[in-house]
């Protein structure tokens, strides 16, 4: 039995930010499940209240549970966010599904779109749960600064009716971490995504030491390229302006804690993609939405040359400077376009 409403937190998915979102809650007073796919992870996070794994360093809080069993997790649920990475949802949703309470409402906490289908996460949900409240939790933030309860604010769209909105943003606030209501999940869920491409654009201009002109020229015009593609799917033009997206684009530019700026960077200084990879244990999900956001912005004729670029030297071969000099060669526009 629940001690108060919406007390019951699932937290699907135990790498950093899922681990830190399960801290942030645990410390608010939530009774919270993480699920982790690996049983060796949960039974580890059960005996040392560390992940150390994803997260180390962070004593966790004892108030969270963590299990491998889905079932388990979700049974109880009053929420249940979505920690996995992008390309994983589908799946696990079609698991999660004969498991879920009626009604539980699904808050995405991935940044990407589905490179098969090109849909975004609020469509892949809608098509295996469609009856499950959904909403979106993005912006600044960093998964070591929130466990260790540096303060840190995001936005919490949802299109569900505002005093259930604010319930449940209220379930997932903390005294560091303070969620701020919008109606626009669209936009949120695309800014999310895409800023991620524009972070690895941002990384190869560090690494190749084009200077911080450059780089704020890429971030601004990045930004348009998110506003153009989130207005024609139906987003508000305020919402880019707010925390999940100047907000999040601007953290995520300007710091190796930053998997795909971090990426970008050593891009930049003529590492091999594969080579990068190779030393890393987690996903760096603009390498997948890169590939999804240039089919997806060329049927729905929005011009993207930035993320379009950045597929290019991802997923065919192209050369940096070859690219960097043909964007740079691109007619003079009106800013405003």
């Amino acid at each position: 039995m629940n001690q108060k409403p919406n007390n019951n937190i699932a937290v699907i998915g135990a790498g950093a930010w899922g681990t830190a979102l399960a801290q942030v809650l645990a410390e608010a007073g939530r009774n919270v499940t993480l699920y982790a796919r690996a049983s060796e992870l949960a039974a580890a996070i059960n005996q040392s209240h560390e992940n150390t794994v994803y997260l180390p360093g962070v004593a966790l809080n004892p108030r969270i549970h963590a299990t491998s069993y889905l079932a388990e997790a979700a049974k109880n649920a009053d929420i249940l966010l979505l920690v996995t990475p992008s390309q994983f949802i589908r799946n696990l949703l079609s698991k999660l599904k004969p498991h879920l309470p009626p009604r539980v409402p699904l808050v995405n906490c991935a940044k990407g779109i589905e490179v098969t289908t090109g849909k975004f996460l609020s469509e892949v949900a809608a098509e295996i749960v469609p009856d499950a409240p959904y909403a979106v939790l993005s912006g600044p933030t960093f998964a070591h600064e929130v466990a260790r309860g540096l303060p840190a604010a995001v936005t919490f769209a949802t299109a569900a009716p505002k005093q259930q909105a604010q319930a449940w943003a209220q379930a997932l606030s903390g005294k560091t971490f303070r969620p701020y209501l919008s109606g626009d999940p669209t936009g949120a869920e695309i800014a999310g995504a895409v800023k991620n491409v524009i972070a690895i654009a941002c990384g190869i201009v560090e690494g190749r030491r084009l200077g911080q002109n450059a780089k704020a020229a890429v971030m601004t015009r990045g930004i348009a390229e998110i506003k153009r593609l989130g207005m024609k799917s139906g987003a508000e033009a305020d919402t880019f302006l707010g925390l999940s997206g100047i907000g999040d684009l601007t953290l995520t530019c300007h710091s190796m804690s930053s998997r795909n700026y971090s990426l970008g960077v050593e891009l930049g200084q003529g590492h091999k993609l594969q080579d990068i990879l190779s030393k890393r244990l987690t996903v760096t999900e603009g390498i997948t939405t890169a590939r999804a956001i240039a089919t997806h912005a060329h049927k729905m004729g929005v011009e993207m040359p930035i993320s379009a670029a950045v597929d290019r030297v991802l997923h065919h071969a192209a050369d940096i400077s070859g690219v960097i000099d043909e964007l740079l060669a691109r007619d003079l526009k009106q800013e405003s376009h």
